[in-house]
C-alpha cells in the first residue's frame, strides 16, 4: 500500500514539474482538459455545410433548420437530460474542404452528423465519418452513390436522384407533353447523376434527348451553350446544377430571346435566390423537387414554416426542413439507444421507423435511405415559387393548393 502511494506521489510530483515546465505532450493534456470536460455536459452534433462561397444562401438556411431544431430539443430537456450541441464546419462544397472539414468535426467529438449540401462535398465527408465509426445523416445529398457504398452510418431524409429523375421524366412526358429535352448538367456529383437518371428515364419513355452536356460552374455567362441548346428546338431544356448557374442561363435564355417553351432546373435550383438574382428572367421557370416546406401541410410542417420566419425574418429555403428532421432523427436515435455512443446512434438509427418528422413519417431502409420519398413541381412566379404539379398516390397528377 505504501509502495503505492509513493508512486502515486512521485507521479504527481513529475506530472507538476513537467507542466512548470512546459513540456509539449503534458502541457497539451492539461491545457484541454476543460473542454474535455465541457464535451460531456452536451451532446455534439456536427453540422458539415457550405458557409462561404457561392452556395452560402443554401448553407445558412441549413445550419438555421438545424438551429431550430437543437433549440425545440433542448427546450424540452435535450437527451439522456444533456444539451444538444450543434458544431457547424464550412465544407466550401468543395471535396477537398469536405474532407478537412470532416475530420475537424471527428477531431472535436461530434457523437453524430447532421448536415451536407453538396453530394461532392458529401462524399469526401461520409468516408471520414466512416472511419470515425460515426453516422451522417444527410438532409440535402441526393446521389444514389453516397447511400450505395454499404456504409453502415450513411442515412438521408431526403430523396435519391434516381427517384427524382424518373419524376422529372414522367413529368416532362405526361404534364408538357415533350417530345424532345435538352438535359444540361455542371459534372459536379450531384448534377451529372441528376442529369444522368433523367436521360435514362427519358429514353424510356420514349422522349428524343437531343442535347446531354456540360456547363462549367462559375463563369459570368451561359449564351454560348443556350444558343447551341435552342438552335436543336427542344420542347424542354432541364438544367440539373445549382441556383447561381440556374440564375444565369435563365437570363441567357430570355435576353436572347431564344424560343424555349419550357425551362426547368432540378431540385438544387428551388433556392429563392434564383428569383432575387434572375429577376423576371426566372417567371415560369419549373423545377422538381422534393416538396418545400411551405407546401407541406401537417401542423409540424407549418409550425417549423412559422417559426423559422420568426426566428430569421425570411421564409425557409428548400433544404432547412430536411436539415431539422435530420438533426431531429439523431436526437430520437440518441433517446432510444439511451447511449451517445457513436455505435450504438447508427443502431438506432437503423431501426427508426415512422418517426414523425416535420416533412411527414421517416423510416430508413436497409441502405439508409428514406422510404417512399415524394416529389414535386414548382413554378416561379413573382418573388417565389409556386406549386404547379404533384403525382398522387393513385399515380395522377394534380394541382396541390398553396398556402
Amino acid at each position: 500500500m505504501m509502495v503505492r502511494h509513493l508512486r502515486r506521489s512521485r507521479a504527481l510530483d513529475r506530472l507538476r514539474q513537467a507542466s512548470l515546465a512546459g513540456t509539449g505532450a503534458l502541457a497539451f493534456s492539461i491545457a484541454i482538459a476543460p473542454s474535455a470536460a465541457f464535451a460531456q455536459e452536451t451532446i455534439k452534433i456536427g453540422v458539415p455545410v457550405p458557409l462561404s462561397g457561392s452556395y452560402v444562401t443554401a448553407g445558412k438556411d441549413i445550419l438555421n433548420g438545424a438551429q431550430l431544431a437543437a433549440g425545440d430539443i433542448n427546450a424540452k430537456g435535450g437527451v439522456l437530460g444533456k444539451k444538444i450541441e450543434l458544431v457547424p464546419e464550412d465544407d466550401k462544397c468543395d471535396a477537398d474542404a469536405a474532407a478537412g472539414a470532416a475530420q475537424s468535426l471527428v477531431d472535436k467529438g461530434v457523437v453524430a452528423v447532421a448536415g451536407g449540401y453538396c453530394s461532392s462535398a458529401a462524399l469526401p465527408e461520409l468516408r471520414v465519418f466512416h472511419g470515425a465509426g460515426l453516422a451522417y445523416v444527410m438532409d440535402a445529398s441526393t446521389n444514389p452513390e453516397l447511400t450505395e457504398k454499404t456504409w453502415d452510418g450513411a442515412f438521408r431524409t431526403i430523396g435519391r436522384d434516381d427517384e427524382q429523375g424518373p419524376f422529372a421524366a414522367k413529368f416532362m412526358k405526361e404534364v408538357l407533353h415533350a417530345k424532345s429535352v435538352a438535359v444540361i448538367n455542371d459534372n459536379t456529383t450531384y448534377s451529372k447523376g441528376l442529369a444522368d437518371n433523367t436521360v435514362e428515364a427519358l429514353k424510356k419513355q420514349g422522349v428524343d434527348v437531343v442535347y446531354n452536356d456540360a456547363v462549367t460552374p462559375g463563369q459570368m455567362d451561359y449564351a454560348d451553350a443556350a444558343k447551341s441548346v435552342a438552335e436543336l428546338k427542344p420542347d424542354v431544356v432541364y438544367y440539373t446544377g445549382y441556383y447561381p448557374e440556374a440564375a444565369l442561363l435563365a437570363k441567357d435564355v430570355r435576353q436572347l430571346k431564344l424560343p424555349v417553351k419550357y425551362l426547368m432546373g432540378g431540385d438544387g435550383t428551388t433556392d429563392p435566390t434564383l428569383i432575387q438574382a434572375a429577376g423576371q428572367a426566372a417567371k415560369g421557370m419549373i423545377c422538381t423537387t422534393a416538396p418545400l416546406p411551405q407546401f407541406l401541410t401537417s401542423a409540424k410542417a407549418r409550425r417549423f414554416v412559422a417559426d423559422y420566419k420568426k426566428a430569421y425574418s425570411h421564409a425557409p429555403g428548400p433544404y432547412s426542413i430536411y436539415e431539422y428532421d435530420a438533426v431531429s432523427v439523431v436526437a430520437k436515435a440518441i433517446a432510444d439507444a439511451k447511449s451517445t455512443k457513436p455505435a450504438d446512434i447508427t443502431a438506432a438509427l437503423h431501426k427508426i421507423s415512422n418517426f414523425e418528422g416535420a416533412t411527414g413519417d421517416i423510416s430508413f431502409n436497409e441502405k439508409g435511405d428514406r422510404k417512399n420519398a415524394v416529389y414535386m413541381a414548382v413554378i416561379a412566379q413573382g418573388t417565389d415559387f409556386k406549386p404547379y404539379r404533384e403525382l398522387a398516390a393513385n399515380g395522377s397528377w394534380v394541382s396541390p393548393k398553396s398556402k
